[in-house]
């Protein structure tokens, strides 16, 4: 699969924080829409944070009572006629800060007037802001109150005053929250996706030639399951046409095999040379059908028999079977293990028609006296065939309708059934020919066995 593709959890991502972005510009326009207009909480929220602004310069130590303008407000307060003037008094009256004259004093309210914790008044409708309002404060166990005016607000506080709502009620919250949304979806996401991911990691290991390859659909979401089941009823589906096949095959070959024989038989009642050369031929066709049969039931082989095998013991076999056969055709067969054994995960029955292809090519196409070696590696089968006269002599004919034509193509089938290769060599004296196995003996062949 490309790596182009877009994860689920990607997938996810992008979407969650595209909807969250979407719900916050949407409550931004609401929020926008619903201060902008709304004059009265825009007034509440200006007198509040700015008296909070203000307050901050207040300090207390012990009796002694220090204000110091911030230098956020500095340029407001400091100064006459600026459009804003605030006022500071502790709980008995006495002034802490002012920041503007007697016209001004007579919008505040009176000294003598015990002051609530908010206050607020406007002195004219509408925007921008003109207003006077008031808060209390306690500093170090001292109760302060702080009053505020402006005049047509000239510095357009109240932007801050909204955005600062914007940031402290809506954007951090939403922040949080899409950080948390994000986060356990994505969470969830992923422990929902564990036995998904499994499942795919297994179905590259499946192995078609393999009736027990399946996926195992515990634990997996229920949507999720019924793509798996289906996986696995298609892999049931195939080992049945597998099974259909070696059924058709085999009553091929008995079809084909009886009447040859019933020939053959009829054949060895007349007495003529041309009898024996008929027999001859049909001997030849006899192998050639099983060849063909061979190769049919391979393609439709089931990996599921497989079992540990040690070619050591496997050639040795063989060797011992076919050594009477080999000597009666003049040849010499001999037996060279490399190793005390070398084990395998395959078929025996398949790996024996290949070693037995193998050397009874080099018997049929090769002159009278050669010298056939089998030899046994860690993880390899070679047979070579040595003649003192050199390279054996081949016909176009024998290469085209014979073993050495399909009986190689089996031989490379198996090979490549047993995760294999088949290599083709030659040397001063012959042929080199050689099964390789690229396997470990422990290597499971299939995603998930079934019982």
């Amino acid at each position: 699969m490309s790596r182009s593709h877009p994860t689920l959890g990607a997938i996810l991502t992008r979407r969650i924080a595209f909807f969250a972005v979407l719900a916050m510009v949407l409550q931004l326009a609401v929020i926008f829409f619903d201060y902008y207009w709304n004059v009265g909480e825009l007034s509440r929220l200006y007198v509040e944070q700015e008296t909070e602004r203000v307050a901050s310069g207040i300090s207390v130590a012990g009796k002694s009572v220090r204000y110091q303008l911030p230098d956020s407000i500095r340029q407001r307060y400091q100064e006459q006629s600026t459009g804003y003037v605030a006022r500071i008094r502790d709980a008995s009256g006495a002034l802490v800060f002012e920041s503007c004259d007697d016209a001004c004093e007579s919008q505040f309210l009176p000294a003598d007037v015990n002051p609530p914790d908010f206050w607020m008044k406007s002195l004219k409708p509408g925007k921008p802001l003109t207003l006077v309002g008031g808060r209390g404060f306690v500093v170090g166990n001292q109760r302060f109150l702080v009053d505020v005016a402006t005049i047509d607000d000239p510095q357009n506080v109240v932007s801050s005053v909204f955005w600062n709502e914007v940031i402290e009620h809506m954007l951090v919250p939403m922040s949080i929250l899409l950080v948390l949304v994000l986060g356990a979806t994505l969470l969830s996401v992923r422990q929902a996706l564990k036995p998904v991911r499994a499942a795919a990691d297994a179905a590259d290991n499946i192995d078609p030639m393999d009736a027990r390859s399946h996926l195992n659909f515990d634990k997996m979401p229920r949507e999720v399951a019924h793509l798996a089941i289906a996986v696995n009823r298609a892999f049931e589906r195939v080992g049945e046409l597998m099974t259909s096949q070696k059924v058709l095959t085999s009553g091929i070959a008995h079809e084909i095999r009886t009447p040859l024989a019933a020939i053959k038989l009829e054949l060895g009642n007349i007495d003529h040379l041309r009898a024996r050369k008929a027999e001859d031929d049909l001997d030849d066709l006899v192998r050639f059908v099983a060849e063909l049969t061979t190769l049919a039931r391979l393609d439709s082989f089931d990996h599921g028999i497989f079992e540990t095998v040690d070619l050591v013991a496997l050639s040795a076999s063989v060797v011992e079977q076919l050594a009477p056969w080999v000597y009666e055709n003049h040849h010499s067969l001999e037996f060279c293990p490399h190793v005390e054994s070398a084990l395998v995960q395959g078929a025996p029955a398949l790996l024996k028609d290949a070693l037995r292809n193998l050397v009874e090519n080099a018997v049929r196409h090769t002159p009278a006296g050669t010298d056939i070696l089998v030899s046994v590696g860690s993880n390899r089968v070679r047979v070579e065939d040595r003649h003192p006269g050199g390279m054996r002599r081949e016909t176009s004919s024998s290469r085209g309708n014979d073993g050495l034509g399909i009986g190689l193509k089996i031989v490379r089938r198996i090979a490549e059934l047993h995760r294999g290769s088949f290599r083709q060599s030659t040397s001063k004296l012959g042929h080199i020919f050689e099964i390789i196995f690229d396997q470990h003996p422990n290597r499971s062949y299939s995603a998930t066995k079934k019982d």
